[in-house]
């Protein structure tokens, strides 16, 4: 079982920069695949980045740029940091941990944190 707690939202002017984090509590963080999506009001939820627990990173084809993830396994956190913010990105970003145990994936997910891009 992974609980996981996002924080670092909040209201930016676009062409700021934000850093959100992703604290994980439980066991094995280091063996899950971590990602982070978000889901803007009346939309769907996608995917925005993740990293495997190697610590290799991928990215939607469309956000590549802007956006960088990463993980510390010393501090069962994974970070997400946003650079030049435009309101497009104005959505709920939610964290991810999945893992897959003998054919079996394991789900967990956060509450999310609010980002706004406004002036």
């Amino acid at each position: 079982q992974v609980q996981l707690v996002e924080s670092g939202g909040g209201l930016v002017q676009p062409g700021g920069s934000l850093r959100l984090s992703c604290a994980a509590s439980g066991s094995s963080f280091s063996s899950y695949a971590m990602g982070w999506y978000r889901q803007a009001p009346g939309k769907q939820r996608d995917l925005v980045a993740a990293i495997t627990s190697g610590g290799s990173a991928s990215y939607a084809d469309s956000l590549k740029g802007r956006f960088t993830i990463s993980r510390d396994n010393s501090r069962n956190t994974v970070y997400l940091q946003i650079n030049s913010l435009e309101p497009e990105d104005t959505a709920v970003y939610y964290c991810n941990a999945r893992r897959l145990i003998w054919a079996v994936t394991y789900d967990y997910w956060g509450q999310g944190t609010q980002v706004t891009v406004s002036s």
